[in-house]
């Protein structure tokens, strides 16, 4: 890990906290599936430790997962810092070896969507259900791909101000569909400081992931049995305005 690392973990908890974002409530609905879990849970995606955090602060037994070195490094910073036991490690969800079965594994913040190869989507729900104690969930949350919002919004920027150790700096986002076939769409990030300078640029893939996808994916993954919500309320799924929510059963 290096100081880069570092820095785009603090860049994106401040993004996250400034931003208005559609999946801001999936707090209380993932503590919730935790702790009527019979059996630990396990985060997928765990990155800084919004979700994650909070269930523990709850007393709840989670373990998490993620790619990124720095977004756990953070984790742990702030447990240190409130006295929290955590239970995370650096790890690909297509191929991490759990440690014990878990009553639910959950996929908050449109993570999946960072999966996006078909192969990969096999893989990673493979595992999962492998994971799973017989009877566990698998929870997780994305947006219904609205070809109407890629036609009017994908290429534009959209900026937003956030602040990191005192410095102000400007965090630029553009999403563009690169692969029409596929629905893969990448998201070129820039932050720039005060004086305009970009002091760190990334690059990410999506996959734009339907409804219809996720159920043969989870048909494929061998769950029993699944249920699509439109947002962390329980509401039926009827508009591609609404986040998409789903829970498939082992």
């Amino acid at each position: 890990m290096d100081d880069t690392d570092t820095f785009e973990a603090a860049v994106y908890d401040a993004w996250v906290d400034a931003s208005d974002l559609p999946w801001a409530e999936d707090v209380a609905f993932y503590r919730r599936l935790a702790r009527e879990a019979d059996g630990p849970a396990l985060e997928v995606g765990v990155g800084t430790g919004r979700v994650y955090l909070d269930l523990r602060r709850d007393g709840i037994d989670v373990d998490g997962i993620d790619l990124s070195a720095g977004r756990l490094a953070r984790l742990r910073e702030t447990a240190d810092d409130e006295g929290l036991d955590v239970s995370v490690r650096q790890a690909d969800v297509t191929t991490f070896d759990p440690d014990r079965e878990y009553g639910l594994v959950y996929c908050p913040a449109r993570v999946f969507n960072l999966v996006t190869s078909l192969a990969d989507q096999r893989a990673a729900l493979r595992t999962i259900h492998g994971a799973l104690a017989p009877g566990g969930r698998f929870a997780l949350n994305t947006f219904a791909p609205d070809p109407d919002y890629v036609a009017e919004n994908y290429g534009e920027a959209r900026q937003v101000p956030v602040e990191v150790d005192g410095t102000t700096y400007t965090v630029r986002d553009v999403m563009e569909l690169t692969d029409a076939i596929d629905r893969v769409g990448t998201q070129s990030r820039e932050v720039s400081d005060d004086g305009g300078e970009v002091v760190l640029e990334t690059e990410t893939e999506i996959a734009l992931v339907t409804k219809r996808e996720f159920e043969l994916l989870f048909a494929d993954a061998g769950f029993s049995d699944w249920t699509f919500y439109g947002g962390f309320d329980g509401d039926p799924l009827a508009s591609t305005a609404q986040e998409l929510v789903a829970v498939a059963e082992r």
